[in-house]
């Protein structure tokens, strides 16, 4: 029993760190602050359930995967950097403000940000993925298993619920300070994706720097 609670508490430390909702937020209302609060909720609802889907996903078939494709997490460290810094492109020049045109439209930009970058790679990160693989590994007990599933439908419930509470915080601010989050919040996402794609490309560059001085 003390193990399982010892597993518990590792296991959500560590994905809700990972996760980061609370980071995720401010992202969150710069791009969806023109939409409604049902679009805003659906947006967040989908956004969490296909990063919980994904994460579970990559717990029961990531190492066989990895395997077969040949694929690091760095390289998924590499791809989440420039995903990142596009998004932090748009932020940076207001264009995720122009939104409300037609109800179509707006349908189509909410399924594209709640799938990328918002499901994966902003919830659904190379460090959520890498963790859930690593954890799943550990669990070495069907019941080990069953508290770590249950542990990320929590944290992603509660990444849920505090990304819609976001709508409060857009209302609040008004539109000047929509606009003044929107750019910080670019600028910021373009500083993440450097440090992105630093952190995947380094070990790559050492390992063939290696096998070349070899």
């Amino acid at each position: 029993m003390h193990d399982l609670v010892v597993f518990a508490v590792l296991v959500f430390t560590s994905f809700f760190t990972l996760i980061n909702p609370l980071g995720t937020m401010p992202i969150f209302m710069t791009m969806t602050k023109d939409l409604d609060d049902k679009h805003r909720e659906y947006t967040a609802r989908k956004a969490s359930i296909i990063a919980f889907l994904t994460i579970l996903f990559f717990a029961f078939t990531g190492q066989l995967m990895f395997r077969f494709f040949g694929i690091s997490v760095d390289s998924f460290r590499i791809v989440g950097g420039v995903i990142f810094f596009l998004m932090g492109m748009d932020m940076l020049q207001a264009r995720l403000g122009k939104v409300k045109v037609q109800e179509s439209e707006i349908k189509t930009y909410v399924d594209d940000i709640s799938i990328t970058p918002l499901a994966i790679p902003m919830i659904c990160g190379p460090g959520a993925i890498t963790n859930a693989i690593v954890l799943m590994d550990d669990a070495d007990t069907i019941e080990k298993k069953i508290v770590l599933i249950g542990i990320i439908f929590i944290v992603l419930l509660m990444t849920y619920l505090i990304l819609f509470s976001s709508s409060k915080l857009i209302k609040l601010m008004g539109e000047t300070g929509n606009k003044v989050m929107m750019r910080l919040m670019g600028l910021i996402v373009m500083v993440i994706a450097v440090e992105f794609f630093f952190s995947g490309l380094k070990p790559i560059l050492i390992s063939i720097i290696k096998q070349a001085l070899h």
